[in-house]
């Protein structure tokens, strides 16, 4: 493959999956010209997808000097297991680039370490990203200046909304709660779907039914200033339907289950830290 120049406006993702997608839609939607936007991905449909799907360029490897990575952003879309490896694999060519890594719980100090530079910041995205309805928390380490945020945020905001944390430590909270946070939904909603058919409904109706349902009150609950209680309490007529239902919720403890689902997710985000960020 033959040197590709470097271009100070560019920006480069190694991996290519869901995360890296939804990111480099977001990119191309609010204007970013797909010949800044790079992709090193080992899978061959997953490169084609991409080049197809954006017009990005896609390789399998940068050719060996690596001039095309000297990139305004470097995003890391790797999984953490192999992430030590692959940073570590590029460092020395990337030091004049910021870093941004999206995956789940290796901290910035494991990142500055492997990549040998103090500009790194974290974003934890979830699914939702991928249609422009993702929930983003970010965080940056002290020598990723004002400007430097500006250029994430601009990476991030086309795939939702973002915030920022002042305490690393709540990435992981952050991954409980938002990051998983829609494998949770999905699962509320199979069992919602299922039992619907069970009551007699089509599939198709009580999937219609469910997810609609979950759009109306979840809309309903950002858009009204009272608290989500409140909102469930004026659903919960006194010796009605809703009443009912929640009391057999209440008997089988399914709120304190869900509660201990999460902090489950949250240990586990410490952990994966712990496991790859030595």
């Amino acid at each position: 493959m033959k040197t590709t120049q470097a271009n100070s406006n560019a920006i480069t993702f190694i991996g290519g999956g869901n995360m890296a997608s939804a990111l480099i839609r977001g990119l191309i939607k609010n204007s970013k010209p797909p010949g800044d936007i790079f992709v090193i991905d080992t899978n061959e449909e997953t490169r084609l997808k991409l080049s197809q799907d954006y017009g990005v360029i896609c390789v399998e490897e940068p050719n060996i000097n690596l001039d095309w990575l000297i990139s305004s952003l470097i995003v890391w879309a790797v999984k953490p297991q192999h992430m030590r490896e692959v940073c570590e694999s590029y460092s020395s060519k990337l030091k004049s680039s910021l870093h941004l890594s999206v995956a789940a719980g290796i901290t910035t100090k494991s990142l500055c370490k492997w990549l040998t530079t103090e500009r790194v910041a974290r974003a934890m995205p979830n699914t939702p990203a991928l249609i422009g309805m993702g929930q983003t928390a970010l965080y940056a380490s002290n020598d990723v200046s004002s400007k430097e945020k500006a250029l994430i945020e601009s990476v991030i905001k086309g795939t939702g909304e973002f915030l920022w944390l002042d305490d690393e430590e709540l990435i992981n909270a952050v991954t409980a709660v938002s990051g998983s946070g829609p494998a949770y939904v999905f699962y509320f909603l199979e069992a919602l779907t299922q039992t619907g058919v069970e009551l007699g409904l089509t599939p198709e109706q009580s999937r219609r039914l469910a997810i609609g349902t979950f759009i109306g009150a979840s809309n309903l609950a950002d858009q009204s200033p009272d608290s989500i209680s409140t909102l469930r309490e004026r659903v919960t007529s006194k010796g009605g339907t809703t009443e009912a239902a929640l009391s057999s919720l209440n008997n089988d403890h399914v709120a304190l289950s869900f509660q201990n689902a999460v902090k489950s997710a949250h240990s586990k985000a410490r952990q994966l830290g712990s496991a790859f960020g030595n």
